[in-house]
């Protein structure tokens, strides 16, 4: 008999209703609605990575409530991550669709995300270190008028003072090193997810049609 779920999580059941749902609630509408015998192929293996796409965001988002249970972290109110939201391109570009779906649609993604950073401790020399070496992401409305060359020693004046920007440097790199807890995070819990067929991992390397970028 074919398996009623998705995946195994912990030896849980992720019904394949929640990936179905998720999808038909967030997935791209328009191409491939009318298919015709010529195309019908690409449009099977297009649905079959949508659903192993869908799969991954529902995943992250069971595991991450089981995390923020875990933690201690107020449960989300919702059943599913099922609003639809919108994903900002420059997410999609540093985390990939999948993480940047989870983190639009999954209030315990984003609860776990949030706890991660609270966590993260960024040493002043690094805070520093930082500021010194991007000069150019500090220079002043005047200097860079004027066309200042942040690469050439800028004269003080040219940028804003290091105590200015302290605090937002600081806040930059927690929340960069919190996305990487968080990759780490769900490295780790994932591994030991047990899928059911064709609903894999879109990057499985062991399934012909896999994909590298998702």
């Amino acid at each position: 008999m074919t398996e009623d779920y998705a995946a195994l999580v912990r030896g849980e059941a992720i019904p394949k209703q929640y990936v179905q749902t998720f999808l038909s609630t967030n997935a791209p509408r328009g191409a491939g609605d009318c298919v015709t015998s010529h195309d019908a192929a690409a449009h099977a293996r297009r649905h079959r990575q949508q659903r192993r796409w869908a799969t991954q965001v529902v995943i992250t988002d069971q595991l991450a409530r089981r995390a923020c249970a875990e933690r201690g972290l107020p449960p989300p109110d919702d059943v599913l991550p099922m609003r639809l939201l919108t994903i900002p391109e420059t997410d999609v570009a540093d985390l990939g669709s999948i993480i940047a779906a989870a983190l639009a649609h999954s209030p315990a993604a984003r609860a776990l995300l949030a706890a991660l950073e609270r966590e993260q401790h960024i040493p002043e020399t690094v805070v520093r270190d930082y500021y010194d070496r991007n000069q150019d992401r500090f220079l002043t409305p005047e200097a860079l008028r004027r066309g200042v060359d942040p690469y050439n020693a800028p004269d003080p004046p040219d940028t804003h003072p290091y105590e200015h920007v302290r605090d937002g440097i600081a806040q930059q790199l927690r929340h960069a090193a919190a996305r990487r807890a968080f990759f780490d995070w769900l490295d780790r819990a994932r591994a030991d997810v047990v899928y059911a067929e064709g609903h894999e991992h879109p990057g499985d390397p062991s399934q012909p049609d896999h994909e590298h970028r998702h």
